[in-house]
C-alpha cells in the first residue's frame, strides 16, 4: 500500500490547471466542514490545497511538516471521504509539505471568508458575539493556553501578568502591555490570554489583531467611508489584544482611531492589551498613546535561559511525537540562544527529516541543520561540536 506522505521526489504530479485543483479542494473542504469542529477545521485545513494527482491519489500541501502526522491520524479518513464524493476516481489521500503555501492567499482559500461560523451575529451586539472574525479579527489559536508555556526567569512576571487578566479582565492590570524582541512568545501569551478569558467567561467577546492588520481596516474604512461601522465593532467588545503595536508608527490617522477607541473601552473598564517590541517609551508614537500604556502593567519578555529552551524543547517534541534523546535536545540548546521561534525552527526541520526519511535526529544532522540555518559568516562547524569530515 502506497505511504499517505510523499517526500519531494517521490511523486510527480499529473498537469493540472491551478483553478480545477481549487475549485475541486473548495468543493472537499465544504464536507469537512461539516464533520469538523470549527476551531480545528480553521486551525488545521488553514493554508492547504491540492497540489496534483498521480493516478487515484490526490496530494494535499501542507504549509508545516508538523501537521503531516495530525493530518493522517485525525482528517485522512474524513478528507478521502469527502474527496471521493466530489470525484470518485479518487482512492488514496497523499501528503506533501509545500512551505510556500503558507500566508499565500494566490494558492490557498481564506477558510475565515469561504466558511463564516454559522453563530456569528448579524449586527456588532456584544450579547451575541463570542469572537468577531474576519476583517475585524484573526481567529485566536486554540493551540495557545497558558497552560503549555513553559515558564522561567525570562517571561515569569509576564506570564503571572497574563493569568490575573484571564482571572480577571477589566481589573488593575489595564492595559496589559508586553514587549521583547522577535520571537520570544508574546503572541503565544496574547492569544493563550485570550483563549482562558473565553474559557472563563464563555460570553465574552474578544477581538485579536495586528497593528498592521487594524491599519488595513481603518484605511480600508476611510476608503468606504465606513468607519462607523469600524468603531462599532471595536468598541463594543469586552477584550481587545493589539499585537505589534510598533507598526502604527507614523500612521497619524490609525493612531488617532486606535486612541479613541482605547478611551473607549478603558473608561468602559473592558480590558486592553498589547504587545510591542520595546516598551512604551521607546515607541514612536504619540505622546497620549505612551501615557495610556503606561497606565497600567508592563511586563518584558526576554530570551529565555538554557534551562527554559531545554524545557521548551521538551514539550515541543512531545507535542510533536518526536522521541528524540535528550542528548540531542540538550545539545540545540545549548547553542540556538536567541529565540524560541529559531528553537521551533530547527525542531521542526529534525521533525520533517524524520516523518519524511524515517531517520532519527542525531547530533550530526541537527549540527547540520543548524550550520544551513545559520546567518553567521563567522560560525564555524566547530561551534557546534560538529566534526569536519576528514580528507581521504
Amino acid at each position: 500500500m502506497m505511504s499517505s506522505v510523499s517526500s519531494p521526489s517521490a511523486i510527480a504530479p499529473t498537469a493540472v490547471k491551478t483553478q480545477s485543483h481549487r475549485d475541486l479542494w473548495l468543493e472537499i473542504l465544504k464536507i469537512i466542514e461539516k464533520e469538523v469542529i470549527r476551531t480545528q477545521f480553521v486551525t488545521w485545513f488553514r493554508d492547504t490545497a491540492i497540489l496534483g494527482r498521480d493516478g487515484g491519489n490526490l496530494i494535499i500541501g501542507l504549509p508545516l511538516p508538523m501537521g503531516l502526522n495530525w493530518h493522517m491520524e485525525h482528517y485522512r479518513g474524513v478528507t478521502l471521504t469527502a474527496a471521493k464524493e466530489c470525484d470518485e476516481t479518487i482512492e488514496n489521500i497523499v501528503y506533501k509539505v509545500d512551505g510556500s503555501l503558507k500566508d499565500n492567499p494566490e494558492r490557498t482559500i481564506d477558510l475565515l471568508v469561504q466558511f463564516q461560523d454559522p453563530k456569528k451575529r448579524k449586527l456588532p451586539n456584544k450579547q451575541e458575539v463570542k469572537m468577531t472574525e474576519g476583517l475585524i479579527s484573526k481567529i485566536l489559536n486554540p493551540r495557545y493556553n497558558l497552560e503549555n508555556f513553559i515558564v522561567g526567569g525570562s517571561n515569569r512576571l509576564a506570564q503571572a501578568a497574563c493569568q490575573a487578566v484571564a482571572n480577571q479582565p477589566g481589573g488593575k492590570y489595564n492595559p496589559l502591555f508586553l514587549y521583547g524582541g522577535v520571537g520570544l512568545g508574546k503572541t503565544h501569551l496574547l492569544q493563550a490570554t485570550g483563549n482562558a478569558i473565553l474559557k472563563n467567561n464563555p460570553s465574552s467577546s474578544v477581538v485579536y489583531t495586528t497593528s498592521e492588520d487594524f491599519t488595513n481596516q481603518v484605511v480600508e474604512a476611510i476608503r468606504t467611508q465606513k468607519m462607523d461601522k469600524i468603531r462599532q465593532r471595536y468598541r463594543l467588545v469586552d477584550i481587545l489584544i493589539i499585537d505589534d503595536v510598533q507598526f502604527l508608527a507614523n500612521k497619524e490617522r490609525t493612531q488617532e482611531e486606535f486612541f479613541h477607541t482605547f478611551n473607549t473601552l478603558y473608561e468602559e473598564r473592558k480590558q486592553v492589551i498589547i504587545s510591542a517590541d520595546r516598551p512604551p517609551q521607546e515607541l514612536d508614537l504619540e505622546d497620549r498613546l505612551i501615557s495610556r500604556f503606561e497606565r497600567g502593567m508592563i511586563a518584558d519578555v526576554s530570551a529565555p535561559d538554557y534551562e527554559t529552551r531545554l524545557a521548551i524543547l521538551v514539550e515541543k517534541a512531545k507535542a510533536y511525537q518526536l522521541f528524540i534523546d535528550m542528548n540531542v535536545l540538550q545539545f540545540i540548546a545549548e547553542h540556538t540562544t536567541r529565540n524560541i521561534r529559531e528553537l521551533e525552527g530547527i525542531l521542526m526541520q529534525a521533525v520533517a527529516q524524520y516523518e519524511l526519511e524515517q531517520s532519527m535526529p542525531t547530533i550530526k544532522s541537527i549540527a547540520e541543520i543548524m550550520r544551513k540555518l545559520n546567518k553567521d559568516p563567522n560560525f564555524e562547524d566547530e561551534d557546534v561540536g560538529f566534526e569536519k569530515p576528514k580528507k581521504r
